[in-house]
């Protein structure tokens, strides 16, 4: 293995080309691990000193690929982190080559080993249960003489989606499926309807009016756009997501008023509900998130979507909707 250090922001003008194409070729082709995302992320935050550690074969293409940085702490000292660790992006991984993975574990372990001056710590956040970080580069660190810990972070609920809608509303226990349909028929005899913003639209006002909705549904969501970094980042990743044509920002309208909304991500057939926001108040009956929300679960049924992924969190109206936890991980080293 070939392995080059990239300290600068220029990293993502220098591997831009390359950088999706492996991800493409690896196990963990997620949007969060996409050069957009990662570049998109590094820019508004910026929390610490790259340190990009990527892997050649020995022919010079790209293998393997640890977008890293090192942050000061004050309780943890030097802390190796990902790209993207940890609130607004909820899976990450080192990219690697579906042929590389253990030689690419073991140069990037053996390096890092030689390495130890330079940090104190490494924290890898949000690795999912069949990363193969996750699965094997616990050992490789444990080989080359780290003390390692690996802890479930937090669970991120999935429906498995079937090709029919009636098929879906099947495999919801008795109680779930009669009160979504109740709450879908009272939605269709008043005057509701919903879209999903496109090239009618322009999307900075929908971005606006989304954060709106957002920071009006829950004080936590309020607080969290406070931060002006959040703010910003929200701003920077819809469009790029939406020339992509990852993006899938869509309203629930209520009289002709914006009631519901959720800020949904579609990769690789993957519907990834990412934020939501809701107008407080006279539309409670209606249930405009819940509505919604089906709304989304069919269109992704009808769309050839395999997975409805509710990303992190454990709230009990996912487990109400079909979803079934997977869980991701925090991988620790010193």
């Amino acid at each position: 293995m070939q392995i080059t250090i990239y300290e600068h922001k220029t990293v993502f003008e220098e591997l831009q080309h390359e950088w999706n194409e492996l991800l493409h070729r690896s196990a963990s082709d997620r949007l969060f691990s996409t050069w957009e995302w990662q570049s998109t992320w590094w820019e508004t935050y910026q929390p610490g000193q790259l340190w990009v550690i990527a892997c050649r074969d020995d022919d010079g293409r790209l293998v393997g690929l640890a977008p890293w940085f090192i942050e000061q702490n004050p309780a943890h000292g030097r802390v190796v982190r990902s790209i993207g660790c940890v609130e607004v992006t909820d899976y990450l991984d080192i990219i690697i080559d579906t042929g590389y993975i253990e030689p690419v574990l073991n140069d990037l372990a053996h390096y890092v080993s030689d390495c130890r001056g330079m940090f104190d710590v490494i924290d890898l956040c949000n690795l999912p249960e069949d990363s193969p970080v996750y699965l094997h580069f616990p050992d490789i660190l444990t080989q080359h003489g780290f003390a390692v810990t690996v802890k479930q972070q937090e669970v991120c609920p999935v429906i498995k989606l079937p090709g029919d809608w009636d098929v879906y509303l099947d495999s919801l226990d008795k109680k779930n499926r009669h009160e979504l349909r109740r709450k879908l028929r009272r939605a269709d005899a008043g005057d509701v309807s919903w879209y999903i913003v496109g090239p009618s639209h322009q999307l900075d006002e929908e971005v606006e009016r989304f954060l709106t909705l957002m920071a009006a549904s829950h004080q936590e969501k309020a607080d969290f756009l406070q931060n002006p970094q959040n703010l910003e980042f929200f701003r920077r990743i819809a469009p790029v997501a939406y020339q992509n044509g990852w993006l899938q920002l869509n309203f629930l309208t209520i009289n002709g008023q914006a009631a519901a909304t959720y800020l949904n991500f579609v990769y690789n057939r993957h519907v990834l509900v990412y934020n939501s926001g809701l107008l407080p108040g006279e539309y409670g009956h209606l249930s405009p998130g819940i509505v919604l929300l089906a709304y989304n679960i069919r269109h992704a049924i009808e769309n050839n979507a395999v997975v409805f992924d509710f990303l992190r969190g454990n709230e009990v109206y996912k487990y109400r909707m079909g979803a079934q936890d997977t869980r991701v991980f925090m991988l620790r080293a010193s």
